[in-house]
């Protein structure tokens, strides 16, 4: 398993957004659909705990629907099925998440909850844990589209 610890977490400035890196699709080949389904559940029952829970459709029919789109989207990612692309077309993600909210705190506390979920998966090898962690790292940026509040002060383990 990934210490925790080897989870950065970068910090843009506003509206900068990279594509340095890609996650290495072998991950497939352990998780498989069904463990990226698990992945996926486990973050959103974080997240719809965590500060930014109003984010999120409460546990029930929406989240379960949240988490499948989610999974669909990362199993496409991974080079499975493209069931996003057939249910939803392009992901499209910066555009379908601009009716929310997302500052970089919050992208900070979503961050942690997959860094929380990816810290306890032990049938996958450490390098490939990392290389998602450091595409989500770099592909969370893009759905940020608002600014913090002026008194907030990042308590994270954080990179510039």
């Amino acid at each position: 398993m990934v210490d925790i610890t080897e989870f950065k977490i970068t910090q843009l400035p506003f509206g900068e957004r990279r594509t340095n890196h890609k996650p290495d699709i072998s991950i497939y080949q352990y998780l498989e659909e069904e463990g990226v389904r698990k992945m996926v559940s486990d973050h959103y029952e974080l997240l719809v705990d965590s500060e930014i829970k109003d984010i999120f459709p409460p546990r029930g029919e929406m989240l379960e629907g949240a988490k499948k789109r989610s999974a669909d989207f990362f199993v496409q990612r991974f080079g499975g099925p493209e069931y996003y692309k057939m249910t939803r077309g392009n992901p499209m993600l910066a555009s379908r998440h601009l009716p929310f909210k997302i500052t970089p705190k919050t992208r900070l506390v979503w961050l942690d909850c997959y860094r929380q979920v990816l810290s306890k998966i032990d049938n996958v090898p450490d390098d490939l844990i990392l290389s998602f962690w450091h595409w989500l790292d770099e592909f969370s940026n893009w759905m940020v589209n608002q600014h913090d509040e002026p008194s907030f002060k990042l308590g994270f383990n954080i990179q510039k």
